[in-house]
């Protein structure tokens, strides 16, 4: 009896612990699906990040524009090279899916790829499913990848990517500067790391979307299960000041003159002097946007500060005018001058006896600028100097800008300062003194970037407006110096004379400045000196302004002079202010009518009777769409391009076209294209009257 009731007590523990049990569990999960949390786990987040996958949609970033409309910088697709190695994508033994012969593979993609065969054929013998054949198969062009494809070559792939491309390449690298991703993150975003890609990233980045779903343990999307899609906001476009023909003049300059002669740099640049645009900025050594080929990542525009030499003296004259301490007609003894335990003498060493300030100036004398340095003392000519902004940051919207230095105290300093030695100044600080010789007195800010569009709905978010910095000086004395600077070119006591033509009048001062070595000591050699030209034109009523330095040249003045005056003609013909040219026959501008839904025999009888060139576009009968627009001014002799109702249209000859004209027709054809080089069309891949289709890309050599 005792043992059955011993196995009667056993049982009934057992079964109040199973019925304990049961009901602990039950409260368990019923606390579970009704807590938010438990345990300190956020259950709901919990179960959501387990199912949830998170897309990132990349934006697409914005394109950089000259003021005219040339793309300087856009992002373009681009492939990424993959192999498959595993056999068992292959079911086919006929049609292999993978590498087959690795050693043909790596011998024929090793010339397109720029690698060496050991190379690609180490990463083809990887035990992997696939591997990616950088770094020569990453970001590569449609080009090569059709060039690769043509190959047949079996378990070769390729990934779309996009990559940042630069059509014109050698176009003012500096200011455009470059924007790229992580070599080693496909994924990563494309950011800028010099000039306007750097410091408006934010601008053109954009903003990234996402795409949210749901996805089962296998990493499917779940059936039924919606997606939520936020899209992505492309990056805004920039479009600069950089005027595409003078910059085109100024790289035709710097390439030709660099070409054949020697020096440790050169920078030139092009400003608007009645509204501070920068309209060119280009420099000797360069480099290409596309390669990267950098010899130098400082901009030389803002980021060079060197010894001005004697174009300071525009602004020590200046000075001395504002503070009541110049007659021009009156004497000194020009020469030597022995300031305290210096002694300052004229760059001849001897003077030109007595001479008039007036004269002085003419002859860039040293003496001459020293006096009247003196006379107003160190104060006054300092405050005259930060006055016009040397010392500090002109605030122009380009990364690592340098503020130069202005400083001197003592006697000797002053003297110095007078004529640009002892102090350092920038490019562009010089431009931006030199803008009170075109507004009367009155200085203008430069700037770089004339306007941000929202790609998107196309509505202007900024827009620059001219920004004056103040009276600097009066109109009287600012008439006085460039009358003083006109004299210096077309009177020709100096090197100056030079600079004289007969085809625009260009008021100017030159500068010569010595170089301080590694011990803080001006260096001896023939060679060791930074030359620069300051001028503004036409002199009558100063529109331009050009501001050259180029440093340890050793050939001729005067051909480094005709580089000068050759890219100033230019730009007067091309602004119509040269005075060898005659005034556009307004006769000669043409308003455009509105031709939509005309018939297309009709519109071209009218426009050939307007003397206009016409690139008709199909054979439809009727006309849908037309460039200029309604309302536009084309000059006479200029293309139109009509587009008419037809269902295929034609590649014309573009031969000998200019960039912006090729850039208007592939706009219109929705045409992909890609130049090489600047100028008019040399050659182009798409033969006349091949039929346009939209997986075509037009490649332009330009010259």
């Amino acid at each position: 009896m005792k043992r059955k009731n011993s196995t009667i007590s056993i049982s009934k523990i057992i079964s109040f612990v199973v019925v304990f049990s049961f009901f602990a569990i039950i409260i368990k999960l019923s606390f579970v699906s009704l807590a938010k949390e438990t345990d300190g786990i956020d259950l709901t987040a919990f179960v959501e990040n387990r199912n949830t996958e998170i897309d990132i949609l990349p934006a697409q970033r914005g394109n950089i524009f000259t003021v005219d409309g040339e793309i300087l910088a856009q992002n373009v697709k681009s492939f990424t090279v993959i192999a498959y190695l595993s056999s068992s994508r292959t079911k086919d033994e006929n049609n292999p899916q993978h590498v087959v012969d690795k050693a043909k593979t790596a011998a024929a993609l090793a010339p397109i790829l720029n690698m060496t065969e050991e190379y690609i054929l180490s990463l083809l013998n990887r035990d992997s499913y696939q591997v990616e054949l950088g770094p020569g198969g990453r970001d590569i062009s449609s080009i090569v990848k059709k060039q690769i494809e043509a190959l047949g070559l079996p378990g070769i792939d390729f990934v779309e990517t996009s990559k940042r491309y630069y059509p014109l390449s050698t176009f003012a690298p500096y200011v455009v500067g470059f924007a790229n991703r992580d070599p080693n993150d496909a994924a990563a975003l494309i950011t800028g790391k010099m000039g306007i890609e750097a410091y408006y990233d934010e601008e053109l980045q954009g903003v990234n979307g996402r795409k949210i779903y749901q996805k089962d343990a296998y990493g499917y999307t779940m059936p039924n299960t919606y997606a939520t899609i936020e899209n992505a906001k492309p990056g805004n476009d920039i479009y600069l000041t950089i005027d595409s023909n003078v910059q085109l003049f100024v790289e035709n300059g710097i390439r030709d003159f660099a070409s054949t002669h020697q020096m440790d740099w050169l920078t030139l640049s092009v400003m608007d002097a009645k509204t501070g645009a920068i309209l060119a900025s280009g420099s000797s050594p360069s480099f290409n946007l596309n390669k990267l080929d950098i010899e130098e990542y400082l901009n030389p525009l803002t980021s060079y500060q060197y010894e001005p030499g004697s174009t300071m003296k525009i602004f020590s004259f200046l000075a001395a005018m504002e503070n009541d301490a110049y007659d021009g007609s009156a004497t000194y003894q020009s020469g030597t001058r022995k300031v305290d335990d210096a002694t300052i003498q004229d760059y001849n060493g001897h003077g030109w006896g007595v001479i008039t300030y007036d004269e002085g100036f003419s002859y860039s004398s040293n003496t001459a600028a020293t006096d009247l340095a003196l006379k107003i003392g160190r104060e006054k000519l300092y405050n005259f100097y930060t006055s016009l902004g040397f010392g500090k940051k002109t605030g122009i919207t380009l990364p690592s800008e340098a503020s130069g230095v202005i400083d001197f105290t003592y006697r000797t300093e002053v003297a110095t300062a007078s004529f640009g030695q002892g102090i350092t100044t920038t490019p562009i600080q010089t431009l931006q003194a030199l803008s009170i010789l075109a507004n009367e007195g009155v200085e203008i800010q430069p700037y770089i970037v004339e306007k941000i569009v929202d790609s998107e709905s196309n509505e202007v978010t900024y827009q620059h407006e001219r920004t004056e910095l103040g009276q600097k000086a009066s109109k009287e004395h600012i008439d006085k110096m460039l009358s003083m600077m006109y004299d210096v070119v077309w009177n020709g006591r100096t090197d100056a004379r030079v600079y004289k033509n007969d085809n625009i009048v260009i008021a100017g001062k030159t500068g010569t400045a010595q170089i301080t070595g590694s011990d803080g000591k001006y260096m001896t050699g023939v060679y060791d000196y930074i030359r620069s030209f300051a001028g503004v034109f036409p002199y009558e009523n100063p529109q331009y302004i050009i501001y050259v330095s180029i440093k340890r040249y050793t050939g001729s003045y005067t051909e480094y002079a005709n580089m000068i005056t050759k890219i100033v003609e230019e730009i007067a013909k091309y602004k119509n202010i040269s005075k060898s040219i005659e005034k556009v026959d307004s006769s000669k501008i043409i308003t455009m009518d509105k031709y939509i839904s005309s018939e297309t025999t009709i519109t071209e009888e009218k426009l050939k009777m307007l003397n206009l060139t016409i690139v008709k576009l199909g054979d439809g009968k009727y006309i849908i769409s037309q460039y200029p627009e309604y309302g536009k001014t084309v000059l006479a002799g200029n293309k139109v391009f009509l587009v008419t109702n037809d269902t295929t249209y034609k590649m014309p000859d573009i031969s000998g076209w200019s960039s912006s004209e090729v850039i208007t027709l592939c706009k219109i054809l929705g045409l992909k294209y890609e130049f090489t080089g600047y100028g008019s069309v040399k050659e182009f891949s798409i033969a006349p009257e091949t039929v346009i289709t939209s997986d075509l890309v037009l490649n332009v050599t330009l010259e």
